[in-house]
């Protein structure tokens, strides 16, 4: 029987030109010796029957590197990882592996304008891979023990059970398969298409358009059906979640909110996290009793999604709230960029409330229900614009006051936050000429300005901590204790402070990891990241990738966590008349980000 044997770079050596092979067994299917015939079929299962045959397709090059990048997947990262995360590192980096290995041998036998195939292997060479990869990922499983009771220990997290490395291995296993599954049904497409077209043009030919077919469908099913039905779902589901409100909301009946009775948007309009902003943030007893003074209440106003026709009317709005509750007649105005569903981390209003004794008028809005992570992969424009729209709104009518009667405008943002609080300003100066103080925290490597700034630091500083222009008008900080670095140096007024945890994945992931090693890791390295991290091309990208999925589950100062630097950098940033650091102290118990 004369079999076609045909590979692309997901099924094996192969490329997907096909090739004669002589009569004998047909490597896709059980041949004498690898499968009992079905006369006695109760000898084997059908699950062996079918690993036999899955198994028969794959490369051998490419299972040798998929071995190598498993084994590499173990090693740390920024983050602690449990079982689920590095399962699934580990299965794309086998992966990622195995298509290199597969698209190498391709590429040799290319080179060498062979003919046939690669000779397959001998079975001892499979079982002698076998058992090398069982040794190996158990000496890597060891290393990764390690490696994770360092980092965890370090950073105050509890360590696994030895229960989580047989997760490890099954969750690994089972994810590879299911990719190694769906490269094959893609290759098996562009292999039944390069059958048909050879009919009519020659082989390299027919192979090349199938490729380019197949890659231009698989666009377009991954664009308009998955990517398209899938953001509908999310859209709807975290649309339904908008519309509840957190435990501790509830109407406010204080002219001085949003969402009131005479409040120019309504309380159901402001959303769930909007909710949450306006009834939430300490009261004017708490605050005079923290201060031992009389206080006055602070303000806080909203705009939701639902609050305006869209991002302009919305920002709009808000300043009207603004003006509305009387935030131009007190000393500091809070401009809040907010996350995706319309978050603010609590610390930054509360800190400036206390510090203020309730002078302080907060003004925010929303611009997408969805969360941050996924509104940093398809909202990012629309947090520009929000950014840019809402700083603009307010700008505007505190710029009506005579100079001397304005009050202080500082920016605040976390995360996608950060991104939009910076979107206003297009360097450093313009923002310190447009502001009395910035604080942005937990910046995302997309934050333009954050990083061009980044890029040019002071010589000799490190990319997680950078000094620019000697820290005269903006310093990077990962602890309260970096504001005063660099050491003896004037900081003048007004300063802006981006905190940035050097562990903090938002921040130093990036697709640049795929393939260039970062500054971050080549150079000096923050106090959290192991000195067994590593750099290593495409492993890197999705250990840190996964490490964002968990950003927040560390302690403070850790991570994607920020909580007690804030108030401390703001009493650096303004200065708060008679503020002092015993004053700070005593705040922090007060604090919480949610």
């Amino acid at each position: 029987m004369t079999s076609v044997l045909t590979r692309t770079l997901t099924g094996g050596d192969v490329p997907v030109d096909t090739q004669a092979v002589p009569d004998g067994p047909d490597p896709i299917e059980a041949g004498p010796g690898e499968t009992d015939t079905v006369e006695a079929g109760a000898g084997r299962s059908r699950v062996a029957r079918w690993a036999v045959t899955y198994g028969s397709r794959l490369s051998f090059t490419g299972a040798v590197i998929a071995t190598v990048f498993l084994w590499l997947s173990a090693t740390p990262s920024l983050l602690p990882r449990g079982p689920l995360f590095q399962g699934v590192v580990s299965a794309g980096a086998a992966a990622v592996g195995y298509m290199i290995g597969v698209f190498f041998a391709w590429l040799a036998r290319y080179l060498v304008s062979r003919t046939e195939p690669w000779p397959r292997p001998r079975r001892i060479a499979w079982v002698a891979l076998g058992a090398i990869a069982a040794i190996g990922t158990a000496v890597m499983l060891y290393w990764y023990a390690r490696w994770q009771d360092e980092l965890r220990d370090l950073m105050g997290v509890a360590r696994l059970s030895w229960g989580a490395y047989p997760q490890i291995l099954v969750i690994a296993l089972v994810a590879f398969a299911l990719l190694i599954a769906v490269g094959q049904a893609w290759g098996a497409l562009v292999r039944m298409l390069t059958r048909r077209l050879s009919r009519h043009v020659p082989p390299r030919i027919s192979a090349a358009v199938s490729v380019a077919v197949v890659v231009v469908l698989s666009m377009v099913f991954v664009n308009d059906v998955v990517a398209k039905n899938t953001m509908q779902l999310l859209n709807s589901t975290f649309a339904a979640v908008n519309e509840e409100s957190t435990p501790d909301s509830e109407p406010p009946t204080s002219p001085l909110r949003s969402g009131s009775p005479e409040s120019l948007a309504s309380w159901e309009s402001l959303g769930r996290m909007g909710r949450a902003f306006v009834s939430t943030g300490p009261s004017r007893e708490e605050i005079s009793e923290f201060n031992g003074s009389p206080a006055e209440e602070p303000i806080r106003v909203y705009s939701g999604i639902e609050s305006a026709r869209d991002i302009t009317a919305a920002a709009d709005l808000a300043a009207r709230e603004l003006v509305r509750a009387g935030g131009l007649d007190r000393k500091v105005i809070g401009v809040a960029s907010t996350t995706g569903t319309g978050w603010i981390n609590r610390a930054n209003p509360d800190s400036l409330e206390y510090m203020y004794n309730g002078d302080t008028a907060m003004v925010s809005m929303q611009y997408s229900t969805l969360p941050s992570w996924l509104s940093f992969l398809v909202d990012q424009e629309r947090a520009r614009e929000a950014g840019r729209a809402l700083f603009e709104a307010v700008d505007e009518v505190v710029r009506r006051l005579p100079e001397a009667e304005r009050p202080k405008v500082v920016v605040f943002g976390e995360s996608l936050g950060s991104f939009a609080g910076e979107s206003p300003f297009g360097s450093i100066p313009t923002m310190a000429a447009r502001t009395d103080g910035v604080l942005l925290t937990g910046p995302t490597f997309s934050n333009t300005l954050w990083r061009d700034t980044t890029d040019d630091r002071d010589d000799g500083s490190p990319e997680y901590l950078p000094v620019v222009d000697d820290g005269e008008r903006v310093r990077f900080i990962s602890d309260a204790s970096d504001l005063d670095e660099p050491a003896g140096l004037p900081w003048a007024s007004p300063r802006i402070v981006y905190l940035q945890h050097a562990s903090d994945p938002i921040s130093w992931w990036s697709p640049d990891l795929i393939l260039s090693e970062p500054d971050w890791l080549d150079e000096q390295r923050g106090p959290d990241v192991l000195a067994a991290t590593r750099w290593i091309p495409f492993v890197t990208f999705l250990q840190v990738a996964a490490d964002m999925a968990v950003s927040v589950d560390v302690p403070d100062g850790h991570g994607h966590n920020y909580l007690a630097a804030i108030p401390k950098a703001w009493t650096k940033i303004l200065q708060p008349d008679g503020w002092t650091d015993a004053d700070t102290d005593r705040l922090l118990p007060r604090l919480s980000r949610d």
